[in-house]
Order: structure tokens, then C-alpha cells, then sequence
């Protein structure tokens, strides 16, 4: 596969092949249940098969097919161990790259897009893609000022595929359900569908990466490339030399798993605050350590390198404050405040009678980092969290069933989900309640006042 398919018909036969293998799979599960094999055994087999056709497929057509596969891959932390392990290498290789497009189609679209004399524009300019993502692919060049920049150039008819992908895939959706226990896939595709005009406008992503830049200049914890030169479906900026947090993730030291867990979690509640916007991919491909001058010291002057501002959320006043209210109410044990809060917000629908003690006992074990100082993220803490609300006999279940997420917390609560899954995958320990004191509005006054000195 050399350049993205175009054609809706070949896509589209592409992914349609997925159901029916899932289905096949299914029979065929059935059958060695019947032979003896125990139910267990056969649900991680099935799991583990449909997981390797899946994001084989996606990262093949790239598009929209890859945009969820990032998505859903940074959920990983909550499957099963030996489901999980045996493809963890095929997500990290989907974040990171895909098929390239063929150098003459980069150049037409350059020249189209830049005009005929582009390489003007360079001083050098690398044929062979960088990286690539979901709707472009990035080159490495040099820019006639003398900077590093990195050029991002769009597919050809990344716009049509995105959608036809995301239409064809939300038909199957419930499908895919059981890749990650405790989610449901459809609204995920739903708002990744929505975001799509935003996303293949170059200059959009310019203008929020320009305002992070900006707001980072000089930061000691954070770093944003500048944005030197865009059009609507390029978009140049400079260089970002670091080790990719995917590696870290891999093979990282603990210090290294730490500092990048906690530069992390800053960035995610930092970020809204400082700039108004939220950074809504947080998968490991869109981040960085810059290890300075000693890559092979400590780590504690690392610092978190961003990229890939094509999703935001727009948060003028930061993240509203009835999400730090509402943390601060269930730590403090307040069932009546929390019921009512959420009512009010729309999490619960008119109509809906639930117990405010069974809301609280939901919720409590979710928001269990932000009671200590300092907590260690596990997949095996997310595997069980996702169990316990996946679980048709537990009561979480049943109580998750009844909750509403109202769209305007959808993008929240998707950026939130994934940099936790990030941060189990990192297996890093955090500071996590230091950084919402910080910057959550609602949670930081009140918590502080709870603790008594020694």
C-alpha cells in the first residue's frame, strides 16, 4: 500500500471484510466450546484474533481506519495480559507510522499547495517520510533560514476517506466492543467523525499549536514547536529532536517512567488552563522527552515535547469547574452534593431515580489517584476498573448503564480516559492530586483545607 486508497468501494470492502471475520471467529468459538474447551480460553483466543485483524486492517488504510486505531490503542491497559501482550508491538508501530506516499504524489501536492517553486521555500527537504499519521505524513527538512522544520503534508483525499472510514466503522461498532471492556466504542466514533473538519484544516491546528508555543516559550517542563509557515493542508514548524514516549514505555527506566508520567499529567491539566485549549490526541506518537544535554542521566530536567495540534477542545475558561467541584464533593464523601451536581449537569437525565451512596461507591474507586499524594498507575489497576464497570453482574454496571455523558464533557472525558491509559502504560507513579490542586478549578482551595497539620 503506497498511497491512501481514494476509492470509497475499496475501502469500504476492506473493512466490511472485519465483521465477517469476527463473525467466522464467533462460529468457530462456538464449536470448541462444544468440544470441550472452557469459555475463558476461547473469549481470549477470539479476543486476541479479532484484535490482530483489526488493527492490521487499520493501520493499513490509514485515514479515519487509523484515527481510531490510535484512539483505541492507547486503551490497551485494560485488556487482558495475554491478549494484550502479543500485539502491544503492532499499536505502538500504528502510533507511530503507516504506509508512505509515493515521493511524486508528496511533490505534486507540494507544489499545488505551496506553488511550483516550493523548493525555494528549503534549503533541504528529506523524500523519505519522518513519520506518518492518521490524515498526512511528516517530513524532515530544512527551511531557507537555516531552521529544522518539520513539513506535515496531507493525503490526497484524506477528507473523503476519513469520512467514509468512520461511517462504515460506527456500523459495526458494537463489534469492537469487546476489545475494550467498560467502553463503549460507538460515541467514540461518533466524535471522532465530528472532529474531522477541524482536523484537515491545517490552519486551525496552526493557530492552537501557534497559541501552545506561545504559552510554553521558556517553559522548564513543557515544550511546543513553533509553526513557521502553513497553508491549509501543509503545515511546517520546527523540529523536535526527543526520545518518543513509546520507547519510554517499552524499555524506560523507572525515574523515566516517572518523569514522563507526572510531565504527562501536568500537560493535561496545565495546558487548558494556560491556553484555553485542550490537546484532545494524547496517544504516545504525539509525544516527546527531550533529554537535554545528559540523555543518560537523571531524568528529572526532562521535559515533555507535544506535537499534533489538529484536535483541540476549546476551553476559553479552562476545564469547567464543576469537574474539580465534583472530585472534591466524592472525596469528601458527600453523596447528596455529588447526586445533585451531577443531575444538574446532565450527567443524570430527568427521569432517572439513583441511589446517591451507590453514585458515590461508583465513582470512588475511579477517582482513587486523586486521594493520595502520589499514585503508582498499573494496567492491572485499569484492567480491573474496566472489569468492574464491563461486568453485567456488578453493580457499577448496572449504574453506568443509567449516567449520561453530556456532550460538551465527551471530548474531556475521552482526553482524560486516554492519558490515563497512558500513564498505565507507562506503569508510571504520580503526583497526580499536586497538579489538579494546581490547575482544576473547583478541587484546589477545598482540598487543601481538609488536611490537619501533624
Amino acid at each position: 500500500m503506497s498511497d491512501l486508497p481514494r476509492k470509497a468501494v475499496a475501502r469500504t470492502a476492506k473493512l466490511a471484510a472485519l465483521p465477517l471475520g469476527f463473525a467466522g471467529r464467533t462460529a468457530l468459538g462456538l464449536g470448541k466450546r462444544i468440544g470441550g474447551r472452557s469459555a475463558e480460553m476461547i473469549a481470549a483466543e477470539l479476543q486476541q484474533r479479532t484484535a490482530e485483524q483489526l488493527f492490521a486492517t487499520l493501520g493499513q488504510l490509514k485515514g479515519g481506519a487509523m484515527k481510531l486505531g490510535q484512539a483505541l490503542s492507547v486503551f490497551e491497559s485494560a485488556l487482558p495480559e495475554q491478549v494484550a501482550g502479543p500485539y502491544r508491538a503492532a499499536l505502538t508501530k500504528l502510533q507511530e507510522a503507516a504506509p508512505p506516499m509515493p515521493v511524486k504524489s508528496v511533490h505534486t501536492a507540494l507544489a499545488e499547495r505551496l506553488g511550483e517553486d516550493w523548493r525555494d521555500l528549503f534549503e533541504e527537504f528529506d523524500d523519505k517520510p519522518a513519520a506518518a499519521a492518521s490524515i498526512g505524513q511528516v517530513h524532515r527538512a530544512v527551511w531557507h533560514d537555516g531552521r529544522e522544520v518539520a513539513v506535515k503534508v496531507q493525503y490526497p483525499g484524506a477528507g473523503e476517506a476519513l469520512l467514509s472510514d468512520l461511517t462504515q466503522l460506527g456500523r459495526f461498532a458494537r463489534l469492537l466492543g469487546p476489545l475494550v471492556p467498560g467502553m463503549d466504542i460507538k460515541p467514540l466514533i461518533a466524535e471522532l467523525r465530528d472532529r474531522v473538519s477541524e482536523e484537515l484544516d491545517y490552519g486551525l491546528e496552526a493557530r492552537a499549536q501557534a497559541a501552545h508555543a506561545r504559552e510554553f516559550t521558556g517553559d522548564v517542563d513543557v515544550v511546543v514547536p513553533d509553526v513557521v509557515h502553513h497553508t491549509d493542508q501543509v503545515l511546517v514548524t520546527e523540529w523536535l529532536e526527543g526520545v518518543p514516549l513509546s520507547e519510554v514505555i517499552a524499555d524506560g527506566t523507572r525515574e523515566q517512567r516517572d518523569r514522563a508520567g507526572q510531565l504527562l499529567a501536568r500537560f493535561l491539566f496545565s495546558g487548558a488552563a494556560r491556553t484555553g485549549l485542550l490537546h484532545a490526541d494524547p496517544h504516545p506518537g504525539n509525544f516527546r522527552l527531550l533529554t537535554g544535554s545528559a540523555p543518560d542521566g537523571p531524568p528529572e530536567k526532562w521535559r515533555l515535547g507535544v506535537l499534533d495540534f489538529g484536535t483541540v477542545d476549546r476551553l476559553p475558561q479552562g476545564l469547567p469547574p464543576e469537574i474539580g467541584t465534583a472530585l472534591r464533593l466524592t472525596l469528601e464523601g458527600d453523596a447528596e452534593a455529588v447526586h445533585e451536581l451531577l443531575r444538574d449537569e446532565g450527567f443524570v437525565k430527568p427521569g432517572i431515580d439513583l441511589d446517591p451512596g451507590a453514585v458515590l461507591d461508583y465513582l470512588l474507586p475511579i477517582i482513587e489517584p486523586a486521594q493520595v499524594e502520589e499514585f503508582t498507575f498499573t494496567r492491572d489497576w485499569m484492567r480491573a476498573q474496566a472489569t468492574r464497570i464491563a461486568d453485567p453482574r456488578s453493580p457499577a454496571y448496572q449504574l453506568a448503564r443509567q449516567l449520561n455523558l453530556p456532550p460538551a464533557y465527551l471530548l474531556i472525558h475521552r482526553v482524560t480516559t486516554s492519558t490515563i491509559g497512558v500513564l498505565c502504560q507507562l506503569g508510571a507513579t504520580v503526583r497526580l492530586r499536586d497538579e489538579m490542586e494546581a490547575w482544576v478549578p473547583g478541587f484546589a482551595a477545598e482540598s487543601r483545607s481538609q488536611e490537619t497539620p501533624a
